[in-house]
């Protein structure tokens, strides 16, 4: 509590704006490393553990929990009857589900880092007029340290609303590309299966 009381003393009306932009930055930055990182590395272990005991893809009948990667190639598995072109069509919208659960939180991000060094320039004007205003009702002369006190405490929001912009922007674009890359590595997976079940087998373990 004291620390926060702190923080609103430093920064002023624009602290807990800022402070709630900087508790989301934090969550968000948890939940993508996480479920990012899970996602990567469940499909990669269960790819091995198929090419290493000869099955290439799930039967169709096993309904045991598996990992984003074979969910697809459980979908096509289960739809094989149809022809080529529907499975295609079908490994599409599921595709494009997944891009949304991947990329599930960026724009928030990208809204935060936008927001934040908006917030802290407000809050540094505002702090710049209610200096101002405490310099002209006191009628004391102004010395060069009552300055730099005032545009010194001033100035924090803007370097406040910085720093949590630099994280948030720089996450939103860094999970994006990680996003993208699980996305082309389901993608070229769900084809070799679209093609395992038109009887072209493909050996090696790309």
């Amino acid at each position: 509590m004291a620390f926060l009381n702190q923080l609103h003393s430093q920064l002023g009306l624009m602290s807990w704006p800022l402070i709630v932009c900087s508790i989301i930055t934090l969550a968000l930055w948890l939940e993508r490393s996480l479920t990012l990182l899970w996602t990567s590395l469940r499909g990669e272990q269960e790819k091995r553990r198929l090419r290493k005991e000869g099955l290439s893809y799930p039967d169709r009948d096993d309904k045991t929990p598996a990992s984003v990667m074979l969910q697809g190639c459980r979908l096509l598995v289960e739809h094989q009857e149809c022809s080529k072109a529907i499975r295609e069509d079908l490994a599409a919208v599921w595709l494009q589900q997944q891009r949304g659960r991947l990329h599930s939180g960026l724009r928030v991000l990208t809204l935060v880092g936008v927001i934040s060094p908006l917030l802290g320039l407000l809050g540094t004007v505002l702090g710049l007029i209610n200096m101002f205003k405490s310099i002209g009702e006191s009628g004391e002369p102004v010395t060069p340290a009552l300055l730099a006190d005032g545009l010194g405490l001033a100035m924090s929001t803007t370097a406040a609303g910085l720093l949590i912009a630099l994280p948030a922007i720089a996450g939103a674009q860094l999970f994006g590309l990680w996003a993208d890359r699980l996305l082309d590595r389901l993608t070229h997976e769900l084809n070799r299966c679209n093609l395992f079940l038109e009887g072209l087998g493909l050996g090696g373990r790309a």
